[in-house]
């Protein structure tokens, strides 16, 4: 009886310390905050569809975050979602006709702005807006697309048989005519 009670004791605990190393990892992970030592630059992008971004998703150029996602508000003037990242300024040679897209890391994973360096000679500054902008893929509206497409091709094909045979039948009617 009491060698039942310690197990059981034991097993609570241990449930208990991975939940807790859990809570602490998801705590860890989506409150990250970008690391200023030189301080930082607030930049802005309006996309027609972000996804499911959220504030506090990296900011990166080539797989190195350069950045974090400031705040996300909406444009009732222009029906655009604008996105405010704040970028190290560490960073402060990116040129301003670079472009933004929301991107997604892996196949579950988050979304995060990606950006893609242009080739001006000037570079952006606070206050500044990223005007190249690629919206997120919502993978509901590509399986949307897709069965769209499959039905079309459905459809045509069927319709494209139907005008087959009645060719091949009118050509047997008119032989059958001369006969």
């Amino acid at each position: 009886m009491r060698a039942t009670r310690t197990v059981e004791i034991s097993t609570g605990l241990f449930v208990l310390l991975g939940f807790a190393a859990l809570f602490f990892m998801v705590t860890q992970i989506t409150n990250r905050e970008l690391s200023v030592d030189g301080g930082s630059y607030d930049v802005t992008a309006q996309f027609e569809n972000i996804g499911s971004l959220k504030p506090g998703a990296a900011v990166s150029m080539a797989g190195v975050t350069v950045g974090r996602v400031d705040s996300i508000s909406y444009d009732q003037t222009v029906y655009k979602a604008v996105v405010k990242m704040r970028i190290a300024s560490a960073f402060d040679r990116i040129p301003s006709d670079s472009d933004a897209a929301i991107m997604t890391s892996g196949l579950l994973g988050g979304q995060y702005v990606g950006i893609t360096a242009g080739g001006s000679e000037e570079f952006l500054k606070s206050g500044d807006r990223i005007e190249l902008v690629q919206d997120a893929l919502v993978l509901e509206n590509l399986i949307n697309q897709l069965v769209a497409n499959f039905m079309k091709k459905d459809d045509s094909s069927s319709n494209s048989g139907a005008a087959k045979q009645g060719t091949e039948g009118g050509e047997t009617k008119t032989e059958e005519a001369k006969q």
